[in-house]
């Protein structure tokens, strides 16, 4: 039968350049493992196996289905482009693949012809799976530089009032949402107290030296249970940890740690305090260099750039204080007009009370509780202006307190440096004297040289650090002029919102009570109310009353009589 008869082209007479090409690629697949001689005794040139071994990237552009081609013609009429598929089957010798099937095979699969080739979808599929990898690495990426960089949002709230006449203090709960895994849950509360947060501020002080550390508010003696006064420092204690906890070195501290998380807080300090009672952050920044800084020596700046950041904080501090003074004196009038117009709120409720006109009665009583709105007004713009833009004032008063005592510990590093250097002079004095004398006296030699490197790496450290501090505390500095600005902007913005805010509920209010006047000076008089209007009589009503009216028989004062006469009757 002629190959043309045949749709898979599976006789055995179709084709013998066929049977050829299986032979020689048998003949190149048997030459991979042993060296066989052709049957003219020729050995195969070395050249001529060489892309064996370079085409194992045949999976890649393979458009074969896997369990082999499905005929000449079929490929030739869907894909003409594509090389023939045995020359790709004998160069990918080297790859697992499946060998292309018998033709008994090919019959029992008639239908496979109708399933997609899945050469391209793998290629596809291997791109794809090169960019999830890129993107899963990606990610990977930003989740870790998100852990190195949690966010907290921290709340204090629910103040009350505990304890006894003698020990009574305000309580606060300290609600805390962060993404950082150093501690335990996401979400937590405690309970703290004044002081607590008082000794969170000093050990975070002496833990980070040259760190700007947020202060809290300061104490009060009188007053400390007023409303408005624990409201203050409520939020001014929650801007305190928002912003500790905002900060690249604070927020990994262990102490802050213990203050956000502890429930047994008191414990947990006294317990940390007797198992490391000489700790070198409790007992200052040179405890571990073995330095006294109790020198007499005094420190003389000599970088320009502290000093005149330091005079410029010193005047920051005194117009900071001044506007406070002057947010404190605009405040206490306006709480003063607050309780002028709850004083003419009574005058004018007592007027109305008084006053037996309703229609003067009225508008008083209105205008009485008018004014008592007022009252309230000023006193709620009065607190709002306390948390809006006096809060932010006294806080960056206590900021540059707070860089003063960062430069303070920048003079103490400076001041132990210096006891270092001279403690190191002082050991190669007596080193260079000791050698000076002779070779008598070597134990002691040895031991002063000893004393010597110690003293040098002493020196050493201590100006390493004075420099890391003074590095530390340029970035601080510049951290604390960006902040500025912004909470500043933010601060003046909101009050100048809340300003605009009274004033429109202030117009509001009288807009509403002149309303309310207007409509009450337009009703009618009740009193006028109570008297029937006269209807004008017609002609004919006229002259039917005067028929019938008795005339008057009361003689006038002149004697005449004021009957009417006989000619009107008629007329």
């Amino acid at each position: 039968m002629d190959g043309d008869d045949s749709p898979w082209g599976d006789v055995p007479t179709q084709s013998k350049n066929g049977s050829k090409e299986n032979t020689s690629s048998d003949s190149k697949v048997a030459g991979t493992n042993a060296p066989v001689k052709p049957a003219g005794g020729r050995q195969p040139r070395p050249g001529k196996r060489q892309p064996a071994h370079s085409s194992r990237l045949e999976a890649i552009g393979d458009d074969l289905d896997p369990l082999g081609p499905l005929g000449a013609k079929v490929e030739a009429a869907e894909e003409p482009e594509e090389p023939p598929a045995l020359p790709r089957k004998e160069n990918h010798a080297g790859a697992p693949q499946t060998k292309t099937a018998s033709p008994a095979a090919q019959r029992n699969r008639p239908d496979i012809s109708q399933e997609p080739l899945p050469s391209r979808p793998k290629s596809s599929y291997a791109g794809q799976t090169a960019n999830d990898g890129m993107s899963r690495q990606t990610q990977a990426s930003m989740s870790v530089e998100q852990a190195s960089k949690p966010w907290f949002n921290i709340s204090v709230g629910d103040p009350h009032k505990v304890g006894d006449l003698t020990s009574s203090h305000t309580v606060f709960q300290v609600r805390t949402r962060t993404s950082s895994m150093a501690y335990r849950t996401s979400e937590f509360e405690v309970s703290r107290r004044y002081k607590d947060f008082l000794w969170l501020y000093n050990q975070l002080h002496s833990n980070n030296p040259g760190v700007v550390v947020p202060p809290p508010p300061d104490k009060q003696a009188v007053g400390r249970f007023d409303t408005n006064f624990v409201e203050s420092r409520r939020a001014a204690l929650e801007r305190m940890l928002n912003k500790t906890a905002a900060h690249p070195i604070l927020q990994h501290d262990g102490d802050l740690k213990l203050f956000l998380e502890s429930e047994s807080f008191n414990v947990d300090v006294k317990h940390r305090e007797r198992k490391d009672p000489d700790m070198p952050e409790t007992k200052g920044m040179f405890s571990g260099l073995n330095l006294s800084v109790g020198s007499n020596a005094k420190f003389v700046e000599h970088d320009d750039w502290f000093l005149d950041r330091r005079a410029y904080l010193d005047i920051l501090e005194t117009q900071l204080k001044g506007l406070l003074k002057a947010t404190d004196t605009a405040i206490s009038q306006r709480k003063m007009l607050a309780e002028a117009s709850a004083e003419f709120s009574g005058s004018l409720d007592t007027l109305s009370q008084v006053e037996l006109s309703p229609t003067l009665s009225g508008p008083l009583a209105s205008l009485s509780d008018l004014q008592l709105r007022i009252r309230d007004l000023y006193d709620r713009q009065a607190q709002q202006d306390v948390l809006t833009l006096g809060i932010v004032i006294d806080e960056y008063i206590r900021l540059i307190g707070s860089i003063k005592k960062a430069f303070e510990q920048r003079q103490r590093s400076w001041q132990g440096w210096h006891n270092a250097d001279s403690d190191l002079q002082k050991r190669r004095s007596a080193l260079d004297k000791l050698m000076r004398q002779g070779r008598s006296q070597q134990d002691k030699m040895s031991q002063l040289q000893a004393d010597v490197g110690d003293a040098e790496r002493r020196a050493h450290q201590a100006k390493l650090q004075f420099d890391d501090l003074g590095k530390g505390m340029r970035a601080e500095l510049e951290r604390f002029e960006r902040e500025k600005v912004e909470d500043f902007r933010m601060g003046v913005e909101t009050y100048l919102e809340s300003a605009v805010e009274a004033q429109k509920e202030l117009i509001e209010l009288w807009e509403t009570y002149l309303m309310h006047f207007d409509a009450e000076s337009e009703e009618p008089n009740p009193v006028k109310d109570r008297v029937a209007p006269q209807a004008v009589p017609t002609s004919s009503e006229n002259a039917a009353s005067a028929s019938t009216e008795v005339p008057d028989a009361r003689p006038s004062e002149n004697g005449i009589d004021n009957a009417p006469r006989e000619e009107s009757h008629v007329e």
